[in-house]
């Protein structure tokens, strides 16, 4: 099976910080649309996203489990399955007691990548990841995911920088995808 990674904060919502209320969520443009290309095409999505948030404790994980299952519910109503979440909480300088340390799921790690694959037996040679830092797609990297993006909103246009895409809107995705991953 194939998969479609997505990070959270800043690909799926804006990045404000720590998103964790519903009220302070807004989705980026084209992602529903991106992501039903996705489904339509017998993809399981995905969500891999660091949560130090939570180890820094500005928000518990019940907020983050209870925002997570209303985010997948706006989808599930656009007809667009969530497959499953993944989250790290922990960071190695700045989270507190238990949440202070390294994690080979904290991205850029591909841990989380990897629990995907295992649980959804995914071809990652076959799967894409979209992020819109470094980290995620050195984490896509390590995990040996075929296919990165990065979007970039203020990217010039679309490029392919030799291992992976740029982009500047979430729809430019689509016909990337109906490509294929060997017509670079």
């Amino acid at each position: 099976m194939r998969g479609l990674i997505l990070d959270r904060d800043g690909v799926i919502n804006l990045d404000a910080g720590y998103v964790y209320r519903i009220e302070d969520c807004t989705f980026v443009d084209g992602i529903f649309e991106l992501a039903h290309a996705f489904a339509q095409r017998d993809f399981a999505i995905v969500i891999a996203s660091n949560q130090s948030g939570i180890g820094r404790g500005h928000y518990r994980e019940d907020d983050f489990t209870q925002f997570m299952s209303w985010m997948k519910q706006q989808f599930l109503a656009r007809g667009i399955p969530i497959a499953a979440t993944y989250h790290c909480p922990d960071h190695p300088s700045e989270g507190i007691g238990v949440y202070r340390r390294q994690n080979p799921w904290r991205k850029p790690g591909p841990g989380m990548f990897l629990q995907a694959a295992e649980d959804f037996s995914l071809d990652l040679r076959q799967s894409w990841c979209i992020g819109d830092k470094d980290s995620d797609i050195e984490a896509g990297r390590a995990a040996g995911v075929g296919n990165l993006v990065r979007f970039v909103p203020d990217a010039a246009g679309v490029e392919w920088r030799g291992n992976f895409w740029v982009v500047p809107r979430l729809l430019d995705i689509i016909p990337l995808l109906d490509r294929g991953s060997e017509q670079r």
